[in-house]
């Protein structure tokens, strides 16, 4: 293996001695796999954390930390101690502030991350999936013959490119897709960039490494800038349509009535809206003929069923002759099947039939604005082997759908958009509560979201939480399991098997913002902080916990720093513990939580003086430049928000079509 050096000796010896804490060789009776005497430095963990050190994800500033961390512990003696001595010296720099906590946090997340989740290059397995009661892969992807690339991709062969065309959009995810598709059936001369490459199902391997590294934004670990939320979204042709799971929900009356009348959409109340939603479920062939519940699903229906909740059968967009539920619970890795009907095989194919181009591996910078109207686009072209290009699209209609952090990012770097550019962000604040039971769950069989329930969505004016279920992905969960010691971290992810895990969904009133940094990359800032949200959060842990134990668990655990873990033979009421959760701390890096829904950052709206596009998604301050994505959002959807993005999409890029 080639090691980027980036530490020195000392360094390098002590990142090692931190892995091998986090992940330590444990002493069983027992041991056919090999896990229990498995220690992270055995799968080469540390020179794997050195090689993403050394790379383009971490600032010089965040690497410098990094040394200093590992400086610290070897000045505290933390080489030479034994593992339960190393795990206090962690513990002990964990307690004294956030910066500590960052740190050790990080390199705690990392060799979780990698140590449930790096195949073998000989097997292209983990060696420890068997043990934790993970799969892998089940099926060999199809061959390129098999499952051709049906879009034609444009790749620059000269140091620049310069294209015309009627409209340039950017971002081919939920919203750009659709934008491309609808005005390339219209007629338009269309052009989409897409930032991400162009993968499909003969690249579609299972596995969630790579999974991250190709087909999500940031290799699938950006964060908040205080580190207080993971931050999941998709970067690819298709974008979070080829990796979310298919949870298909349309718009709420409520949302709808309030986005019309605070904001100004007009017609999004009534019928002229559910044009707009039926067209995109008929196109995406939404059905709830491929809903099979696997166990986390079915222990949701069973809770609610014992405790009186809602619970409604998820619809999905999924192609009924290729739907395989044996394969199904791996399409957060992309859909090795062909079944999933995202942007890539509906609205993008679309537009490539009606004759638009695609040039993918390009990074807009900029939107490039002639006397106060857009005139095009300017971005950079880079290939694997990092041959850059310049690239540029003239265009009198730019439509920006590159994801809510992103799009605001743009805005920054032109100088448009407004005061509101970047602000009014919102996450869906999201957590993990985790159920042991006494039979197998089968957590990556099945769709991974099939069922919810709303009973808690509109606790307070319309503001409330969902309660849903979550992706196997035995690499993250690693990473959320809370640790107290190796010992104990590898004893939880044992019962993986055994486990289901439901997610608390909050429809957030409090925002964030988006702002850019000095080389002009997006910075996320969000704290949950409203009190409302607030409250709403904590009432979902309470309620996750009384679900687990309506639907029979015999162990509950939520993902807080500091272990908290309820037997039923454990002599504490439930009731106690789920008060014990309620209560626990959520400053950074004290509990798991994480969003896979960004929202509002670029919102349409009446006032220019807080929303950056007009009520049909056109900038208050350049004409010609439009969002179309679900960055136009005035507030939260409240609900899995591909759909709504879709047919906002929608509504826009006819109001494109028609001038």
């Amino acid at each position: 293996m080639v090691v980027t050096v980036v530490l020195s000796e000392i360094q390098r010896d002590t990142l090692a001695k931190v892995c091998d804490t986090f992940a330590p060789p444990v002493a069983v009776d027992e041991d056919p796999t090999g896990f229990w005497g498995r220690a992270a430095s055995d799968l080469q963990i540390p020179a794997l954390i050195e090689q993403q050190l050394g790379g383009e994800l971490v600032s010089e500033d965040q690497l410098e930390g990094f040394r200093q961390l590992l400086d610290a512990l070897a000045d505290a003696g933390f080489g030479d101690a034994p593992q339960e001595v190393r795990e206090q010296i962690l513990h002990g720099f964990m307690d004294s502030g956030p910066e500590a906590l960052a740190g050790v946090s990080a390199l705690r997340g990392l060799t979780m991350l990698l140590f449930y989740g790096v195949p073998d290059p000989a097997t292209g397995r983990n060696p420890n999936w068997e043990a934790i009661g993970y799969p892998g892969p089940r099926a060999a992807p199809p061959s390129p013959e098999e499952a051709p690339k049906t879009i034609a991709v444009t790749r620059p062969d000269e140091a620049d490119l310069t294209l015309t065309a009627d409209v340039v959009v950017v971002g081919s995810g939920s919203g750009g897709g659709v934008v491309a598709g609808t005005l390339a059936r219209a007629g338009k001369d269309v052009v989409v960039l897409e930032a991400g490459g162009y993968y499909n199902e003969a690249d579609f391997n299972q596995l969630e490494l790579w999974a991250y590294e190709r087909l999500y934004r940031a290799g699938g670990i950006a964060q908040t800038a205080n580190g207080s939320f993971a931050l999941q979204t998709g970067s690819n042709l298709g974008g979070g349509s080829t990796v979310n799971w298919t949870n298909c929900l349309r718009t709420t009356p409520r949302v709808r009535e309030e986005w019309e009348r605070e904001h100004g959409l007009e017609g999004l109340a009534g019928p002229a809206f559910d044009r707009h939603l039926d067209e995109v479920f008929a196109r995406l062939q939404v059905t709830d003929a491929c809903s099979d519940l696997n166990g986390p699903n079915t222990r949701l229906r069973e809770a609610c069923e014992r405790l009186g909740y809602d619970f409604k059968v998820i619809t999905r967009n999924a192609d009924r002759e290729r739907y395989d539920a044996e394969l199904a619970g791996f399409i957060g890795f992309g859909d090795v099947t062909g079944a999933k009907l995202g942007t890539l095989k509906t609205y993008l194919q679309d537009a490539a039939d009606a004759g638009a181009r695609f040039i993918v591996d390009c990074r807009v910078e900029r939107v490039l604005v002639e006397h106060g109207r857009a005139v095009g686009v300017e971005g950079t072209y880079r290939d694997a082997d990092g041959r850059a290009a310049r690239v540029v699209v003239r265009a009198p209609q730019v439509v920006l759908a590159a994801g809510a952090l992103d799009t605001p990012a743009v805005l920054l770097r032109s100088g448009i958009g407004g005061p509101a550019a970047g602000d009014y962000l919102r996450l869906h604040p999201a957590t993990v509560v985790v159920g042991v039971y006494d039979e197998a769950q089968r957590s990556w069989w099945g769709a991974p979201q099939t069922g919810l329930s709303d009973e808690f969505a509109d606790l307070e004016d319309g503001y409330g939480f969902l309660v849903e279920t979550s992706h196997a992905s035995p690499g993250l969960t690693g990473t959320a399991v809370p640790w107290e010691s190796g010992r104990q971290h590898k004893e939880t992810m044992a019962k993986g098997s055994m486990t289901s895990a439901l997610v608390v969904l909050v429809r957030d009133r409090g925002h964030g913002r988006v702002t850019i940094d000095g080389a002009g990359n997006p910075v996320p800032h969000y704290e949950l902080a409203d009190e409302l949200d607030v409250r709403h959060f904590r009432r979902g842990l309470a309620e996750l916990v009384r679900m687990h134990d309506a639907a029979g668990a015999r162990e509950v655990l939520a993902l807080s720093r500091k272990l908290q873990h309820w037997h039923r033979d454990g002599g504490e009421p439930v009731e106690a513990f789920a008060r014990r959760v309620h209560d626990g701390p959520l400053s950074p890096y004290e509990h798991a939580l994480f969003s896979l829904h960004h929202m509002g950052s670029a919102r349409m709206g009446a006032d220019p003086g807080t929303s950056v596009a007009n009520p049909w998604g056109e900038l208050h301050d350049t004409t010609g430049v439009w969002i179309g994505d679900a960055s136009a959002f005035p507030s939260a959807s409240g609900t899995n928000p591909m759909i709504t993005t879709m047919a906002l999409a929608r509504r826009t890029a006819e109001t494109i079509a028609a001038q």
